[in-house]
């Protein structure tokens, strides 16, 4: 019986070290796996930032769109020319700092051949109408200058595009090119800068915040992994007392 008896105490110290190993592993893992992600922000945030106050470049064309990602292209500052479609204008739902109203999308006919949608900018609600803001409708040729976003498809937060019922969620380009009879769009869209001369829609409201809590994930998982191994140490110094 002693000896039966002095087992069970070591069995169930060597379960509780394994299941402590398997505990720090776990959790110090998941610590690394955030520190991998922290860096990959860092990038994420410099390439942006480098990308959004560089020199305009040419919109990408036909031959480049295969080639057109989030990680290769997107808040690249880019510049285009051409003729506003103003009676294929698109309101999408937005929430911006000036409160809650829409993005305009309207396709811009490039004078390269192609048709890109262009997110002039917010409007409130009183101001979805066309003809409540007849001063920022332009119908000549112009040169938009702003940055390449990718397609937003589906819709937003818990809430679908409805393009039968003309409802936008989300700047889907490709359901908007088709819901306004557009064959040839980019399957990117530029969010215009803002309008030296004011007025709606108002541009150049893109946000380039990205939340980075990455280390703070990381040092929450470190610490865990302390608290198990500090246990499993507090309670093999206890039961080596004991049994001295």
């Amino acid at each position: 019986m002693t000896g039966t008896a002095t087992h069970r105490p070591r069995r169930g110290l060597i379960l509780l070290g394994v299941l402590a190993l398997a505990g720090v592993a776990v959790f110090t893992s998941l610590g690394v796996w955030q520190v991998e992600r922290l860096f990959w922000k860092l990038d994420l945030i410099q390439r942006v930032e480098e990308r959004a106050q560089a020199a305009p470049v040419s919109a990408p064309g036909p031959e480049d769109w295969p080639a057109v990602t989030a990680a290769s292209q997107e808040y690249r500052r880019v510049g285009v020319t051409g003729r506003f479609l103003n009676d294929k204008e698109t309101l999408v739902q937005a929430v911006t700092e000036r409160g809650g109203g829409f993005w305009v999308l309207t396709p811009l006919r490039t004078d390269r051949g192609f048709t890109v949608l262009v997110n002039r900018g917010f409007v409130p609600p009183e101001r979805r109408s066309t003809d409540s803001r007849p001063g920022g409708l332009i119908d000549t040729d112009t040169t938009v200058t702003g940055l390449l976003r990718v397609t937003e498809p589906g819709g937003g937060f818990l809430r679908s595009n409805d393009p039968a019922q003309d409802r936008w969620h989300s700047r889907d380009v490709a359901a908007i090119a088709a819901a306004r009879g557009v064959t040839d769009a980019a399957p990117y869209f530029i969010d215009a800068e803002a309008s030296p001369q004011g007025g709606y829609p108002v541009g150049g409201l893109t946000v380039l915040k990205f939340p980075n809590n990455h280390l703070v994930y990381a040092l929450t998982w470190f610490a865990l992994a302390l608290m198990v191994i500090a246990a499993a140490l507090y309670v093999a110094r206890s039961e080596w007392r004991r049994r001295g």
